[in-house]
């Protein structure tokens, strides 16, 4: 398995860091890249809300299926994805801090097929780039907003 951990402390309070990337409407406005949703369930927030998210990456769209597998408002979201032979298991927690709110993902990536156990290490330090790229966005979308 292999983990990737991103933090940001952004100027905003915590509930409002926690909206923003808890519920996909608020996140696809935060984070440019990200041109459709589409909700799968009738759950459109928390526990069992899945939908499908259409991102640009590296100029095509690309589209993946989430789904809300934890949910405590104003601590931590848990969404997983099945893509490509892994498991994307990322879990965004917030905590106040002085001034602002500490935002931490950590996305655990367990690889289950052959060819994905041999691409997950190769790619992970773009998973980071990107990563570290939606949480740029995040903070920047909660301290202008």
């Amino acid at each position: 398995m292999s983990r990737t951990i991103v933090r940001r402390t952004i100027d905003a309070p915590a509930d409002f860091v926690f909206r923003t990337v808890a519920e996909i409407e608020n996140y696809s406005k935060a984070i440019p890249h990200i041109v459709d949703v589409e909700f799968l369930s009738d759950v459109r927030s928390g526990v069992g809300s899945r939908f499908r998210e259409t991102r640009l990456m590296m100029g095509r769209e690309a589209s993946t299926i989430l789904e809300v597998t934890e949910y405590v408002e104003n601590d931590r979201v848990r969404i997983v994805s099945d893509e490509g032979g892994t498991i994307w298991d990322s879990v965004f927690t917030v905590s106040p801090v002085d001034g602002g709110t500490e935002l931490t993902l950590v996305m655990d990536a367990a690889p289950y097929t052959f060819k994905s156990k041999i691409l997950t290490p190769v790619m992970k330090l773009v998973i980071r780039m990107g990563l570290v790229k939606d949480m740029d966005a995040v903070k920047e979308y909660c301290e202008s907003s």
